[in-house]
């Protein structure tokens, strides 16, 4: 989710000279911010023509950021394909996972390569307009991935507890609805940044108001994260068939996916807004934190593939792998779809 740096930093360089392109380090990406470029900031009017990092780390940052964005979008392409074309995995609860790799792929697509872009390049290149889209898209879509696991996790919940009556209720129309009030919810929480006009200069960065940063933070992370765990410690309490707690098992680890990924970057960012000057977080260290919430994206199509039989299975024939069958076999007469290694 595409946030500037923390609300103390303003102050941090308010010795920066006025037409300097980067008069503040608030930019929209934290490394755009670092020492090196604070530096150049405060010490000549030319720092705009400057890269923040060495041509060596400028290389490796692409070649990271690169390899997020194909597994992101290759991984997750693969996900809508196999539950559009497997039969195993046409069940209605299963719209949820084609929502969120959907939030996941246009992350890639709409937001990283702009990220990357104002990384390398120290300083918001595109205008003001898209600026405020570019954000709004950032903080919706980081928002509804939350969202979506936030509906997986009560409709897991209803599954154990009113298993009678929702599997009566349980349609693809039901699951969409759901979906739309997730990406509703998303909408509203994106809205201040669409409200907000972006001057069109160097900088492109979300307000640093204490109340914004905490209010966004709670809305796009800390609450749903509450709600999604409290409806997985009751469901664990009340599992009762198998297929249910598998089920289950794969949502706790995407949900611990995503909570280990976002957590240390909401954490240092409403921090930063609370105590200003008295938390000090090294740009880095934040940048660090900026980009592993990015990578979430990427992850879910690999624990799919290994905790989910029916995905592994999807993958396989969309990939053309053939099954591995033990040292031993089977003879055509043997050989048997319900006999095979699953696990």
């Amino acid at each position: 989710m595409a946030r500037c740096c923390r609300a103390g930093d303003q102050q941090n360089v308010g010795s920066g000279q006025p037409g300097s392109a980067l008069g503040s380090p608030c930019t929209l990406t934290p490394m755009a911010g670092s020492a090196d470029a604070l530096s150049n900031a405060s010490g000549n009017g030319s720092s705009g023509n400057s890269t923040p990092h060495s041509p060596a780390a400028t290389g490796l940052i692409l070649l990271a950021a690169l390899a997020v964005l194909l597994a992101t979008v290759l991984g997750n392409t693969l996900v809508v394909v196999a539950i559009s074309t497997s039969r195993a995995l046409r069940a209605p609860q299963n719209l949820f996972l084609v929502s969120l790799a959907s939030a996941d792929i246009l992350v890639a697509i709409l937001v990283l390569p702009f990220s990357l872009a104002n990384e390398v390049m120290g300083y918001w290149y595109f205008g003001g307009l898209w600026c405020s889209l570019y954000l709004a898209l950032d903080v919706l879509l980081c928002t509804s991935s939350i969202g979506h696991l936030c509906a997986i996790s009560l409709d897991r919940y209803w599954a154990v507890t009113r298993a009678a009556r929702l599997n009566l209720h349980r349609s693809p129309g039901r699951v969409k609805g759901m979906i739309g009030a997730v990406w509703a919810a998303a909408a509203l929480v994106a809205l201040p940044p669409l409200l907000w006009a972006q001057p069109g200069g160097p900088e492109c960065q979300l307000s640093q108001e204490t109340w914004y940063v905490l209010a966004s933070c709670t809305a796009s992370f800390f609450g749903p994260s509450l709600l999604a765990h409290q409806s997985m410690v009751l469901c664990r309490r009340r599992l009762m068939r198998a297929q249910e707690r598998r089920f289950t098992v794969v949502l706790a680890v995407v949900m611990g996916a995503f909570v280990l990924c976002w957590f240390p970057f909401f954490f240092t960012y409403s921090l930063g807004a609370v105590c200003g000057d008295g938390c000090h977080i090294s740009k880095p260290l934040f940048s660090f934190f900026f980009w592993i919430g990015y990578c979430n994206s990427s992850l879910n199509p690999l624990i799919y593939t290994l905790f989910n039989r029916d995905f592994r299975a999807a993958f396989r024939r969309l990939l053309a792998i053939p099954r591995r069958y033990g040292k031993r076999q089977p003879s055509r007469c043997q050989a048997n779809p319900s006999s095979s290694a699953r696990s």
